[in-house]
């Protein structure tokens, strides 16, 4: 069994070539500053990468799928068998980050972390699961301690595979039903806020069943007050996907990769990461800005400004994706784009 001492610990990004970087980036065909946070994704990029010329290599999404005993409680708007239909849905290629992870060029894996019920295709996806759906954390903690770190080794090891293929951009998605109620609990515990500002409509519950959700939240929270260490916090309202998508944030920081990071649930996982390691931070990219409703305060607490908003509130890392044009455009700039000096253009007056 993994020990914390086994965690990925990322790196704050080296600032050796930062001046250099700046440098290329203000001298281009354009008035400094005038491509926005285009100049600023490059300059992080070419930081991640330890290069001036920082390139895409292989972008992948690994989309986690699990499923959560809190759904016991009625707190979501579908049946618990829809995780592992989506799953095969997304096997069969018929999901939404199917046609947008091919329509940008994205290599999808699907990661089985713990399916509670049986999916209804056999092939084609990495079986990692840590159990039949985590337990209900109304009532015990979702997992032990030491699950919830073989959960983070789990996923760190699928990150080190693709970086392995050369992957060099990558982004998580999940699927789970009642994760947004995992999420919304690791967000009130770790951010420090009242549940009722962590609490949206997930799958599109009405109002009854959004007061529903908020008062059997509270209620778990309650009962689990002294758990606001990061680790324990995942071990007792986190998911089987959303340990291994904290243990991807840390080793493909780790990596060097650039991360692209979706929607609230993707999101809860990097809060979780976040405060293991501060530094996994410097390698994200905040892709979008859902529409579900605790995730633009979290959002918030990282000061982050994501570079989209679509209203999008699916999951499946479907924002991360749309996301990856915008990355290749930075690049871009920089690799094609002639200098003052080189398309004999005047610069800037003095």
């Amino acid at each position: 069994m993994p020990t914390p001492d086994a965690i990925p610990m990322p790196r704050a990004l080296e600032r050796a070539l930062e001046g250099e970087l700046r440098h290329i980036i203000d001298t281009k065909t354009k008035p400094p500053g005038s491509l926005g946070r285009l100049e600023a994704l490059a300059l992080q990029m070419g930081l991640i990468q330890r290069t001036t010329k920082p390139r895409i290599e292989r972008p992948a999404m690994i989309v986690f799928a699990a499923d959560h005993g809190i759904a016991k409680e009625g707190v979501s708007s579908y049946p618990q068998e829809v995780t592992a239909q989506m799953v095969a849905n997304f096997l069969a290629g018929g999901a939404a980050i199917n046609a947008l992870s091919r329509s940008v060029g994205m290599t999808l894996e699907v990661v089985d972390a713990g399916v509670a019920t049986p999916i209804p295709i056999d092939h084609g996806y990495e079986r990692l699961s840590l159990g039949l759906g985590t337990r209900n954390f109304a009532h015990e903690p979702a997992m032990s301690r030491e699950t919830a770190l073989e959960g983070i080794a789990r996923g760190a090891a699928r990150v080190r595979h693709h970086a392995s293929l050369g992957t060099n951009v990558i982004g998580f998605g999940e699927m789970g039903i009642a994760n947004t109620s995992a999420a919304a609990c690791l967000m009130s515990r770790l951010c420090g806020l009242p549940i009722d500002e962590c609490v949206g409509r997930g799958t599109g519950l009405d109002d009854r069943g959004l007061a529903h959700k908020r008062d059997v939240l509270g209620r778990a929270l309650a009962l689990h007050p002294d758990e606001s260490d990061a680790l324990d916090a995942l071990a007792t309202f986190g998911g089987f996907e959303i340990a291994m998508m904290t243990g991807a944030y840390l080793a493909a920081a780790c990596e060097g990769m650039t991360i692209l990071v979706d929607g609230f649930i993707a999101t809860s996982a990097l809060l979780v990461a976040s405060k293991i390691a501060p530094d996994v931070l410097d390698y994200c990219v905040f892709a979008h800005a859902s529409d579900e409703a605790g995730h633009r305060r979290m959002l918030a607490h990282f000061d982050a400004a994501p570079l989209l908003q679509l209203d999008l509130r699916l999951g499946e890392g479907t924002g991360a994706a749309l996301a990856l044009p915008i990355l290749r455009a930075a690049v871009a700039f920089v690799d094609e784009m002639a200098s003052f000096e080189s398309a004999g253009v005047s610069g800037k007056a003095d």
